[in-house]
């Protein structure tokens, strides 16, 4: 979609220090809205509540459900924190109608920042700030590194 002046509706947004679902929530209503949205710095994305609750909660998710038979046919779980996050913003689009596909193809989510977007501006948003935490929380890539992620960029 294009603004007035011709320009792409794109906004980068950097990911460290944020909540995750108050991020998520922010990003979904961006996306239906019909912007593209990139978030850079994946891995700095924080879960609020005690680390090793958080950590115990998604591994019973990613790695609890199995198979009598083989692993390739138990259900793909994502365990980087790109996935993870997409995975939380998928949640809170509209289910099953091509509204919500065509927003969720809009979003990219990376570890770090890409040489494309190191000359960007980056967007914070006040009320997905993890200083309004008072305590415990966890980062998205120690969930992902605990869940069996390397580490590496995800290609």
């Amino acid at each position: 979609m294009l603004l007035a002046g011709g320009e792409a509706r794109e906004i980068v947004v950097d990911g460290s220090g944020m909540i995750m679902g108050r991020l998520a929530s922010v990003v979904a209503k961006l996306l239906l809205a019909g912007w593209r949205v990139n978030v850079v710095n994946a891995e700095k994305i924080v879960l609020s509540g005690d680390p090793r609750m958080v950590v115990e909660s998604y591994r019973t998710t990613v790695l609890g459900v199995k198979s009598h038979f083989s692993h390739k046919w138990r259900p793909k779980r994502p365990r980087t924190p790109q996935r993870l996050f997409k995975h939380a913003v998928r949640g809170m689009l509209p289910k099953n109608k091509a509204r919500g596909r065509r927003a969720l193809a809009r979003l990219r989510v990376y570890v770090g920042v890409p040489d494309e977007l190191k000359g960007r501006e980056f967007v914070r948003f006040p009320e997905a700030d993890a200083s309004r935490l008072s305590s415990h929380y966890i980062e998205l890539g120690a969930v992902a590194r605990q869940l069996g992620w390397k580490g590496g960029v995800e290609k």
